[in-house]
């Protein structure tokens, strides 16, 4: 799929049938993007009906990214209803194009999910965020330059990050903070200058994901929930050099615990 390859809509909507023919579930009721750290939530949410290889479903691709699944995953919840899980983010510095990003939600929306779960593994401003705290989104800022919108489209992203669904995630653990996700493009790690101006502009977490999957979910009718797993503090807060082997070691150190996190926000969706 390239920027100017027909609907992208419509493309979802292939995709949608793809998942439903595979999975023998008609509807999805909740989506998650899983990001590092986040891939054994998959295993208990409740029972999965079917593992489809993402590179099998139009529109997706096999992940290249070390933490990511590559597989989208039909579960039975135990409240009766159906998750989707995409294990295979394409990232915008990936360049393959917004429309490539913005496809898993798009697909989600298509196979009936109304609520889009967003995870991620981050960097975090905040000293008291040690590496392995997970962390709600309230907002976020973009800067990447781009918009998954296209033409005059026109969404309002006032509470984005649904301030009702925090609160669900809340009633589970009400320890989670909660704080202001920015958006680079990457996948070089941020400057500690640009760490410091993110900081200024109001920012508390910073990847490379998220924003622009949010948009898309957004205009999908979507509510969403993001949460990042703080992996690691960010560039010029961290005494130490920033390394792609420590975000996924810090993942794992904290996989048990906010996979069962995860598990029990969605059970109360």
């Amino acid at each position: 799929m390239t920027e100017t390859d027909g609907n992208p809509f419509e493309l979802a909507k292939q995709a949608a049938e793809v998942i439903a023919k595979r999975s023998g579930i008609k509807t999805h009721d909740i989506a998650l993007t899983l990001g590092s750290g986040w891939g054994k939530a998959a295993e208990l949410l409740g029972e999965t009906v079917s593992e489809i290889p993402a590179d099998e479903v139009p529109g997706f691709f096999s992940s290249g990214i070390p933490g990511h699944s590559g597989l989208i995953r039909s579960i039975s919840l135990s409240q009766g209803k159906h998750a989707l899980v995409v294990g295979a983010r394409t990232h915008f510095y990936e360049d393959k194009g917004v429309r490539a990003v913005a496809h898993s939600v798009r697909t989600a929306a298509a196979t009936g999910a109304t609520i889009m779960v967003l995870t991620n593994g981050a960097g975090g401003i905040k000293e008291q965020w040690k590496p392995g705290t997970p962390v709600l989104i309230s907002d976020h800022i973009n800067l990447t330059a781009s918009s998954p919108l296209e033409g005059a489209t026109f969404i309002d992203l006032t509470d984005l990050y649904s301030a009702r669904l925090r609160e669900i995630a809340r009633s589970v653990d009400s320890g989670l903070d909660e704080g202001v996700y920015v958006q680079f493009r990457g996948p070089h790690y941020e400057t500690p200058a640009e760490v410091q101006m993110a900081k200024t502009m109001g920012g508390h977490i910073v990847g490379m994901s998220t924003a622009l999957e949010a948009i898309a979910a957004r205009e999908a009718g979507m509510e969403i929930l993001g949460l990042s797993l703080i992996t690691n503090l960010a560039a010029g807060i961290s005494p130490n050099p920033l390394s792609h082997k420590e975000v996924i070691e810090a993942g794992q150190s904290a996989e048990p615990v906010i996979s069962k996190l995860l598990a029990e926000i969605v059970a109360k969706l």
